[in-house]
């Protein structure tokens, strides 16, 4: 018997393509893939330290001691944890302060100033628990009410605090400078003046 068919296409399956990475395609640039090798001295990191501690009021030893113990200055350091660059920034929160490559020294220090900043605001200027979030998450320091049990967080409020409080860290006394601080005043007078001027 003779069929008038067409014979039978033969079609390769092939398994899918696992994915390049475990980042969104939006946190693919923090990676820093196809780029240069990033080249800063320590002169060069020390200036956008000052600049961008300059420009948010916090402390430039206080970021020099983050830096110190997050990286080692090292911009092209890469945590086990994704975490990238002089400030270690991880890739939620490099989204969340604009940065477009976490490598990039500039980005990633005024970056990192930035959330240093926003933690110690949002601890009204308790440095152990703004260090604390800075390394374990906002989240697990709310939850535990201080810092958290874990070895590895306490650790690291106790290393940073050591380089910051460390003789010649260039410490200026308080780690940020709160725009609207309340000050209290006595007139002449007696009478008592509360004002954030």
């Amino acid at each position: 018997m003779f069929v008038n068919a067409e014979p039978p296409v033969l079609v390769k399956l092939t398994p899918p393509k696992p994915p390049a990475s475990i980042y969104m395609p939006g946190e693919i640039s923090f990676l820093g893939q196809n780029r240069p090798a990033v080249s800063i001295d320590r002169d060069g990191a020390e200036k956008l330290v000052r600049e961008a501690a300059d420009r948010h009021h916090v402390d430039p030893a206080l970021v020099r001691a983050v830096i110190e113990t997050e990286s080692n200055w090292n911009p092209s350091a890469r945590s086990h944890k994704g975490a990238m660059g002089l400030m270690q920034l991880i890739p939620t929160t490099a989204q969340r302060f604009g940065v477009n490559d976490a490598f990039n020294p500039k980005q990633n220090v005024d970056a990192g100033v930035r959330y240093l900043k926003t933690l110690l605001e949002r601890y009204n200027g308790n440095l152990d628990l703004a260090l604390a979030a800075y390394n374990a998450g906002e989240g697990a320091v709310d939850r535990a009410h201080g810092v958290p049990s874990y070895r590895e967080t306490r650790n690291y409020v106790q290393r940073v605090q050591d380089a910051y409080f460390r003789p010649g860290s260039g410490r200026t006394g308080d780690a940020y400078n709160r725009a609207n601080r309340i000050h209290r005043e006595v007139e002449a007078t007696g009478r008592i003046i509360f004002t954030n001027d």
